[in-house]
């Protein structure tokens, strides 16, 4: 019984190669397939013409009343809703791929410094918006690269308060947020034009809130700067001292006395 089961066994294997050949096996007509190879489906594909359409072409025009994406729909009352556009002249719209230096960050062939935009105090409250959403996960709340994908063995995280970063151009940080650098992805698709520009305030803010000294703080706030965690009530350096002793005059009474 099990002599007979074994040689059907091998009957049906050698029957079974025959029919199917081996995988890579060049034949003179087409194997036998069960499940299709992917790379011969039964689709259209782009530029290739097609007799199925009455032009002759595999590839459609887009829909009618359709955008592409990363451009503005005109009009629309919830798309950025919230982001001023008084900031942004592109007819591309928010995720432009204009050559100025607002779209690229470059000046001629050479990186720029400084924002094409208003540092007033709601550009950096969005980018503080944005760096949290996009990039606090690995550069940490204070940009120092400690975010929580640091402790998840994400090595090379950059931290904003070195001194190669703290002197890098404005625009080549907005480029590396653009296109992204080594395992950091790009956000170019994913963040408008001027928010990347928002992020790169806050992240100049960020830096300052670090290394700030007290030239950079205005003449009118140095005092009450200094003065900061001082007891109130602190006796003034230049008063006279009073002698907690009753046995006599103190050495300013001795000296006012004479």
């Amino acid at each position: 019984m099990i002599k007979n089961f074994l040689i059907a066994c091998v009957f049906v294997t050698v029957i079974t190669i025959a029919l199917l050949g081996f995988q890579g096996q060049h034949r003179q007509v087409p194997a036998i397939e069960f499940f299709g190879d992917m790379k011969r489906q039964d689709k259209l594909k782009f530029q290739r013409s097609s007799s199925f359409f009455a032009d002759g072409r595999a590839a459609r025009p887009p829909v009618d009343d359709t955008i592409p994406m990363g451009y503005d729909i005109p009009g629309h009352p919830v798309q950025n809703s919230g982001v001023p556009k008084d900031d942004i002249d592109s007819p591309l719209g928010e995720f432009s791929a204009g050559t100025d230096y607002f779209n690229t960050g470059k000046m001629g062939d050479q990186w720029g410094t400084g924002l094409p935009l208003p540092a007033t105090a709601q550009l950096l409250q969005r980018g503080q918006k944005e760096f949290t959403i996009n990039c606090a996960v690995c550069h940490g709340a204070t940009g120092q690269g400690n975010g929580i994908t640091s402790k998840y063995a994400l090595l090379g995280i950059v931290n904003y308060h070195q001194d190669k970063y703290r002197q890098m151009a404005d625009g080549q940080i907005f480029n590396t947020i653009t296109h992204g650098f080594n395992t950091m992805m790009p956000y170019g698709d994913k963040v408008t034009v001027k928010d990347r520009w928002a992020i790169v305030a806050y992240i100049r803010a960020l830096q300052k809130s670090q290394y700030a000294r007290l030239e950079d703080v205005p003449e009118d706030r140095r005092a009450a700067l200094e003065n900061e965690g001082k007891p109130e009530n602190a006796p003034q350096q230049n008063a006279p001292q009073q002698s907690a002793s009753p046995a006599g005059p103190s050495r300013t009474e001795v000296k006012q006395t004479r």
